[in-house]
């Protein structure tokens, strides 16, 4: 039989997260004192799903677990932020290039039907060519950012460990 003084009051945490980042949020929070409550399993897959924390609210140092699980969330969203940046750039190089190409694909169409077609060859090459490019150059500039990228990812990933790390012995042992 319990008695009252086991009476444990409980303040709980919802976050919507991706598939990919599941372990990174369970074991993350932890250090902050939350326990896992559940996983609300997506019905689509590459779908968010849905994590349930709770944690005592008298827990000790909570000001303090809370500011550094503010800065646990930061890091993971600068990540996240860090991981879009890979294609941002490549993209937009890549479909400046393509647009270019069609605008010499469309030169050529309305000079073939002006009946020039010595123009016509002239802009259709620089077309196909920037129908062509933009593929080499997306991969090559992805390859390029994602070199850069991933230095900074390892140094956000020693972040969030250290973070996690001091939020961890401020918990009761």
């Amino acid at each position: 039989m319990s008695s009252r003084a086991d009476f444990i009051g409980y303040e709980y945490k919802d976050i919507t997260v991706n598939q990919e980042q599941e372990s990174l949020f369970v074991d993350g929070y932890t250090n902050f004192g939350w326990d896992l409550d559940s996983i609300a399993k997506p019905i689509k897959p590459l779908a968010s799903l849905k994590i349930k924390f709770k944690r005592d609210r008298k827990i000790r140092n909570k000001a303090e677990l809370t500011r550094l699980q503010r800065q646990f969330d930061a890091c993971v969203d600068e990540m996240e932020q860090l991981e879009r940046s890979k294609k941002t750039m490549a993209q937009i190089v890549a479909y400046g290039i393509a647009l270019i190409g069609t605008i010499g694909m469309a030169s050529s169409v309305f000079a073939v039907t002006s009946g020039l077609i010595t123009l016509s060859v002239i802009f259709a090459v620089p077309g196909f060519i920037g129908w062509i490019i933009p593929y080499f150059c997306y991969k090559k500039l992805y390859q390029k950012k994602s070199a850069e990228v991933a230095i900074l990812m390892n140094q956000k990933e020693d972040e969030l460990y250290e973070v996690s790390k001091k939020a961890n012995s401020l918990l009761p042992k």
